[in-house]
């Protein structure tokens, strides 16, 4: 298990490594998970606060399910700062809908608005080409800010893609969706720190992020009771966006601690989808509790 050190503002700033504390929860979820293996797991921990970031496999690439939508909101974002994207009640219903429900449907609203592209037959190849040069913009305006790695540019998906959605896809799926710890910690960091877009624009996204904390207020958001919102003490603050499909299962979030600590835990598994206490146990970890 080793950190890697990544830049974590667009100022190219190196976070130092902390204390150990992945590895410490990591070795101790391979304890308590004894079919958990090195491979299916990845964790990347900030606190934002002292400036220290530590992670295990945290450049390893994972099919995100729908964590991909902190990507998509971001960008949405970004596209009506700069003009690009007219601000209206139906697309900011997509957002919320797309953050706080996790709809599908809501995230091909965005992703066809944030790319002035839509679905439909499949095209030929100079049409298709043209069609994939503007689904590629999420990712060109990802790797311009430094967010290297991450692959997006496909929708969320109940039955799965068709026509030219699945022609994007490559024969063997081999374009789909990608993301790393590291890669989506940072992205966190930088909407916390309100560097992305604008002050205004920051917040936005926050509050479409926030959750009930469990400890605080009985919900029936499984996307904080079922998570890394299970290991959160009473008083917390909890922002954050998971995803699960069937071999997958994963979380992201930014936590405010009752003592001020500003806290990002990114945490992805395979091959463990129905297994509902690793995520928390590992961010039970990470948190001290």
């Amino acid at each position: 298990m080793t950190a890697l050190l990544i830049a974590l503002t667009m100022s190219q700033d190196i976070f130092p490594v902390v204390d150990g504390r992945v590895d410490s929860a990591v070795k101790s979820a391979f304890a308590e998970f004894k079919t958990l293996k090195p491979e299916q797991l990845a964790v990347t921990f900030i606190d934002l606060s002292k400036g220290e970031q530590e992670d295990y496999r945290g450049n390893e690439p994972f099919y995100p399910a729908s964590v991909i939508k902190v990507f998509w909101l971001a960008f949405a974002h970004h596209r009506m700062e700069t003009g690009f994207l007219k601000q209206t009640p139906e697309l900011d219903r997509a957002i919320a809908d797309m953050i706080k429900d996790s709809s599908n449907d809501a995230t091909g609203l965005v992703v066809d608005m944030t790319t002035g592209t839509t679905g439909g037959p499949e095209l030929p190849p100079e049409e298709f080409e043209a069609w994939t040069q503007k689904r590629q913009a999420a990712n060109e305006w990802f790797r311009s800010i430094g967010i290297n790695g991450q692959n997006v540019c496909q929708k969320t998906w109940g039955d799965g893609p068709y026509g030219r959605e699945r022609q994007s896809y490559g024969a063997k799926f081999e374009n789909r969706n990608s993301l790393r710890t590291n890669g989506t910690a940072r992205l966190w960091a930088e909407i916390a720190k309100g560097t992305l877009v604008s002050e205004k624009r920051s917040k936005a996204m926050l509050a479409v992020l926030r959750r009930d904390n469990p400890a605080d207020k009985k919900t029936s958001d499984g996307q904080a009771s079922d998570y890394i919102g299970a290991a959160l003490p009473k008083g917390a603050t909890l922002y954050s966006k998971a995803g699960w499909v069937s071999n997958e299962r994963h979380d992201s979030a930014l936590v405010e601690m009752p003592d001020g600590r500003r806290l990002i835990l990114v945490i992805f598994t395979k091959g463990h989808s129905n297994e509902q206490r690793l995520i928390p146990y590992i961010a039970g970890k990470l948190l001290g509790s």
